[in-house]
């Protein structure tokens, strides 16, 4: 991977991106709800924070956790009626929560799920199941990825999102896969009855708006994936939605599907953000549905890459996601969803016939009309800033500011 050296990538990381969109296309009319690190005071924390007009407030006397707030009957009217402490101006907030903006004197936005379970849906649309296939085949190598598309196309067609997972039209495709030789485990979550549906981060390990973003040194093909993520309470109900980058090491998964783990699960992998939009009369599932999210990648060699996720294009309906994560398993404390993305880039960057790759530096901007904007840069996993918070320093900074006495989690 032709790689920018540490100096440039340090020099461009300084440097502010103000003209970037963090707020949704209609502002602050929607419930927005976040979480934001609070160095004011005498004991600095993560706070659960509400967008408002007048400004951004700290609920945290009333949910010190997001798991808190979202598991309220109506989270969205327990917004409406906190008032909360004013903590700064949402431009000001924003402003700190670009990538090379951080002043560690104010506020800025992490990621904004604390207690629940980061989980992942994949192969959910017909686009990004060719790709995965085509990785298998390539057995991790970007070299021989356009030829086994030609061939795979061929053989499979591009029509796979006119077919409802684990109907019979699908099951007679998989016989006749089959049969050709070409069946794959990716093809069996794609268009079988059962969705893939992973475990993506440990809980806390998420970073937000305008931190790294990580990719494995050891990895040469790798891609963001733009993606809607569900918001869901403990009793199953999808409360809100965010944005996120499930960051894919393309190359590893390639080699074998049991190195999932690796190629998903590091540090900074995972970037969840700005906030969470939560349903109410304004906004819901079906806009959820409908909505479309736009990516570009734009690197310091002046490379770009555009482009979107379309989530009336998934083959699986949110709701079915939920039910199958919901299936075996329970979330005392809610989770959150990736629910898989339509994009999957094949423009050549370095050479032709490579396909594309990230290099270091460069800045991903994931965004929606409904849910705002995520930006990031890219960095090495083993350089970006490690993962310190973890549950027990969690638990220890709240009751240090008094946030677990007489209130549930």
């Amino acid at each position: 991977m032709n790689n920018m050296t540490a100096a440039a990538v340090a020099e461009r990381a300084c440097a502010p991106q103000a003209a970037l969109q963090v707020l949704p296309d209609d502002g602050l009319q929607g419930t927005l709800v976040g979480r934001a690190w609070v160095p004011q005071g005498a004991v600095p924390g993560p706070a659960v924070v509400a967008l408002r007009p007048e400004g951004v407030y700290d609920l945290s006397a009333h949910y010190p956790t997001m798991s808190t707030l979202l598991d309220t009957l109506a989270p969205a009217e327990a917004v409406r009626t906190a008032s909360g402490q004013y903590l700064c101006s949402v431009d000001d907030l924003l402003a700190n929560s670009l990538p090379g903006a951080r002043d560690t004197s104010r506020p800025w936005l992490l990621a904004p799920c604390d207690l629940q379970v980061v989980k992942a849906a994949g192969v959910t649309f017909a686009a990004s199941l060719i790709e995965r296939v085509i990785e298998e085949q390539a057995r991790g190598d970007a070299t021989r990825a356009q030829g086994l598309r030609t061939q795979v196309i061929g053989l499979i067609g591009q029509n796979l999102a006119d077919i409802r997972p684990g109907s019979p039209e699908a099951m007679r495709l998989k016989a006749l896969l089959q049969d050709k030789g070409l069946w794959s485990q990716y093809l069996e979550v794609g268009i079988g009855p059962d969705a893939e549906v992973f475990t993506k981060a440990p809980v806390l390990a998420s970073v937000g708006c305008g931190d790294d973003i990580g990719i494995r040194s050891d990895s040469a093909w790798n891609n963001p994936e733009p993606e809607v993520v569900l918001a869901v309470n403990s009793r199953g109900q999808i409360v809100g939605a965010t944005l996120g980058n499930d960051v894919n090491l393309r190359d590893i998964e390639g080699r074998s599907a049991l190195l999932l783990g690796k190629a998903k699960d590091n540090n900074a992998s995972c970037a969840l953000g700005p906030f969470i939009r939560l349903f109410d009369g304004s906004f819901g599932l079906e806009q959820v549905r409908n909505e479309t999210v736009h990516l570009r990648v734009a690197g310091a060699d002046g490379f770009e890459l555009r482009g979107i996720n379309t989530m009336a294009s998934i083959s699986r309906d949110p709701t079915d996601l939920v039910a199958q994560t919901l299936a075996a398993h329970q979330y005392p404390d809610g989770f959150v969803l990736f629910m898989g993305t339509l994009f999957a880039p094949i423009e050549d960057r370095d050479q032709p016939g490579g396909g594309f790759t990230h290099h270091l530096g460069d800045l991903v901007s994931i965004q929606s009309a409904w849910l705002g904007g995520l930006h990031n840069r890219v960095a090495h996993s083993e350089a970006a800033p490690p993962w310190r918070f973890g549950l027990r320093a969690f638990m220890a900074n709240l009751a240090q500011r008094g946030l677990l006495q007489g209130t549930a989690l």
